[in-house]
């Protein structure tokens, strides 16, 4: 069943503009059909954080449970923000404090940029611990990606990440290492996972610390791990909510980067993303850059309409059956002692 636009989100709009099926909340109002009421902690930056806002919408609007999705954003002060985001935030997101209040059965948590040595000393690491420390007690299930995989693994096992010798960046073949295991109930035991990232959680401690490993990397990268009670923190390092270019979107940013001079290097390619046609687009590109700069020539733009029909996704099955499998799993364990559509409507942040 679909999400509900209980809110004037943007990201509402622009799904059902892309095909997805979105309720407003008159239709829902129609419907005796069970609810879900979701928490989506958004720390992503700000240049990224309406594309991850769509990328976890649509992931959940896929799950086919008999079920309307409600899904509250919200984010944690101290994260750096432009006016234009922060104004976007003050419309459209909740605050914890009121989600708190409301209730909520599971609990999304996105990754962040980090710019500081260790973690205890980015401004998301006190509020994500207030906020997961909440979270335990009053929902179902709490689903981390990336960055918060490593912030929650710190705070709950003090394990530390390790920094790789070079960034894991690209679309990686991945195996199920726990085949009978309810999240990955109907999943393919091989399939592809982008990951972008320059750290990694050793297996071992996870291991060692009573985390299960459901997913592996063919290096033996972990993908996806559950905490001890097997269902309560769902973990994941890799990205199964990216949309189809959106490696793309991170190599022009480092491309540009490296034109504009804040980088000495000339990014890599993303490793198993650019094949055949796409290889040589953006190799001949990376040519008319050097030849530009050498000959203090004007650079031509990037060519990403040029790029994307060449590029493929490899990953978006299986993600929408994770997901799938877990919103069915906080289904059946849920409490359903909500406050009703008309109420959660009137506590929508901007109405």
């Amino acid at each position: 069943m679909p999400l509900v636009a209980h809110t004037s989100l943007p990201s509402f709009e622009d799904l059902r503009a892309s095909g997805e099926d979105v309720l407003t909340l008159d239709n829902a109002l129609h419907q005796d059909i069970r609810e879900l009421h979701i928490g989506f902690l958004n720390m992503m930056p700000d240049a990224a954080l309406r594309a991850t806002e769509r990328q976890f919408l649509r992931l959940i609007g896929s799950c086919n449970q008999i079920a309307q999705f409600f899904v509250y954003p919200f984010t944690v002060p101290g994260l750096p923000r432009d006016g234009d985001t922060q104004a976007y935030i003050d419309r459209y997101y909740y605050t914890f404090e009121d989600l708190q209040k409301m209730g909520l059965d599971a609990l999304i948590v996105t990754g962040a940029n980090v710019a500081n040595p260790t973690l205890e000393q980015e401004p998301f690491w006190e509020p994500l611990k207030d906020v997961v420390g909440w979270a335990r007690e009053n929902v179902v299930s709490i689903l981390c990606s990336c960055l918060s995989t490593h912030a929650l693994v710190k705070q709950l096992y003090q394990i530390d990440r390790r920094l790789m010798s070079q960034k894991l960046w690209g679309v990686y073949p991945h195996r199920i290492v726990q085949q009978k295991h309810p999240l990955l109930r109907g999943i393919n035991t091989r399939f592809d996972i982008p990951h972008s990232r320059h750290n990694t959680i050793p297996v071992a401690a996870l291991e060692a610390a009573g985390v299960t490993v459901l997913i592996e990397s063919d290096a033996g990268e972990m993908h996806m791990a559950v905490s001890a009670d097997q269902f309560s923190i769902v973990y994941f390092q890799g990205h199964p909510e990216y949309d189809w270019n959106s490696l793309l979107k991170e190599y022009k940013r480092e491309v540009n980067r490296y034109i504009q001079g804040e980088r000495q290097d000339y990014p890599p390619h993303p490793e198993r993303y650019f094949f055949g046609d796409v290889a040589d687009i953006v190799d001949a590109y990376e040519q008319v850059v050097r030849k530009a700069q050498q000959q203090r020539t004007p650079i031509p733009p990037f060519p990403e309409e040029q790029i994307e029909p060449h590029l493929d996704n490899t990953w978006g099955d299986t993600g929408k059956a994770i997901f799938n499998n877990w919103l069915g799993l906080v289904y059946q364990k849920a409490d359903y002692n909500r406050p009703s559509l008309f109420d959660i409507s009137k506590q929508s942040p901007n109405t």
